[in-house]
């Protein structure tokens, strides 16, 4: 494949995984997640799709006729379809396993071992592949061949339940258990590559990856909480569980801030400074975190009545020269116009659309803009390169 790399200051730069070859089997959110952050980094990804394509195309058309999820996860890739039921589909597959560096995959378990491609003969085939399979629940157990999809793992993790506000359950606002098993799929396809960089005879390795098992990585807290300190997490809506104060705040302008207390120097700092009422510190009621907690009710109503008296703006002044971290409640067009938030560009049926930036940035590296693949786009050039 030929490969354009970007350049900087007069200089070729080599992408962090130019070189490196991704067969990619998947839709939805979760793989198509990982390998695109692959693609970001300069790998060579390779979408395979069904004849009808991904079905992320079709969650919406917000974006120049695309869907807003396919848009995000896979810019970047080249796109074929195939009908793997079909021996020449599956013959192209074979062929492009003998010069992949890894293979991702989110079939339903066992899918591809009906479809021929069964993955502990693949390990054997080809040693030095890395294998990432990306499941609801995982390659074994009672749950296995249960359907999943982002919001019923949600639930079933337990993270509906620690979400909303009093009887009230809620789902997070965005499809954190797919964006959790796509983050936990890069770092451990990163860390293989990794060890076998480091230690060729270690060659590749099969990983597993569900959704399930990573949101649950995530309920560690609340699960010791409850288990080991008998303490079970409410739903406090826009309040933190196990802190107090920490959380949403109306002001007098009606608009709403969020404050956190950490430590007691900072309980200090709050009272006698931001609030100007002192007597709040002697209070036995709200003498630590803990009391703090039980008695947040009360403790919130002070407060409350505080900031009523003011506009955000004031309150912040006041909370700034106090040293309390703070956060105004943004909605989505507050955060287009963040003077904080950075962006990067994406092609889209021909024309170029922003893009909210990844989480870090490389100092001194240029940001680059990537192309979304239209379904099939690349069928004839890649069967010419690796049919035999």
């Amino acid at each position: 494949m030929d490969q354009t790399y970007p350049t900087w200051s007069g200089r070729l730069i080599m992408e962090d995984l130019s070189g490196i070859t991704v067969i990619a089997i998947e839709q939805a959110l979760a793989a198509p997640y990982t390998s695109g952050r692959m693609a970001e980094a300069g790998a060579r990804v390779i979408k395979i799709e069904r004849e009808e394509g991904d079905f992320a195309r079709h969650y919406d058309n917000f974006v120049n006729g695309e869907s807003a999820y396919f848009v995000w996860a896979n810019a970047g890739k080249e796109s074929i379809s195939l009908n793997l039921k079909e021996e020449k589909d599956a013959d192209l597959l074979r062929n492009l396993l003998e010069s992949a560096d890894v293979l991702l995959q989110n079939l339903v378990p066992g899918a591809l071992h009906r479809l021929g491609f069964d993955l502990q003969e693949l390990h054997q085939e080809h040693p030095s592949l890395i294998i990432c399979s990306v499941s609801g629940y995982g390659e074994d157990g009672p749950y296995r061949d249960q359907k999943a999809y982002d919001l019923l793992i949600q639930a079933e993790s337990g993270l509906c339940s620690i979400t909303g506000t009093g009887d009230q359950l809620t789902r997070v606002g965005v499809s954190v258990s797919d964006i959790s098993a796509g983050m936990t799929a890069y770092q451990e396809i990163l860390q293989a590559l990794f060890a076998r960089e480091r230690d060729p005879e270690r060659h590749g390795r099969i990983i597993n990856v569900s959704l399930f098992q990573s949101t649950v990585d995530w309920m560690n807290v609340p699960y010791l909480q409850h288990h080991h300190g008998g303490f079970t997490p409410q739903n406090h809506g826009l309040k933190h569980p196990s802190i107090a104060p920490y959380g949403a705040f109306a002001c007098g302008d009606n608009k709403q801030i969020l404050i956190s207390i950490q430590n007691e120097r900072e309980w200090h700092r709050l009272c006698e400074i931001a609030l100007k009422d002192p007597d709040l510190v002697k209070d036995e009621r709200f003498s630590s975190s803990t009391r703090r907690v039980e008695n947040r009710e009360l403790l919130d109503a002070r407060i409350g009545a505080a900031f009523k008296q003011f506009d955000r703006d004031t309150v912040i002044k006041k909370l700034s020269d106090a040293g309390i971290a703070y956060g105004r409640l943004s909605d989505l067009d507050d955060l287009a116009k963040h003077p904080q938030v950075k962006f990067r560009n994406i092609e889209v049926a021909g024309s170029s659309i922003k893009l909210l930036a990844r989480g870090a940035e490389v100092q001194g590296k240029p940001r680059k803009t990537l192309r979304l693949p239209k379904l099939g786009q690349d069928n004839e050039k890649i069967r010419r390169e690796f049919s035999k």
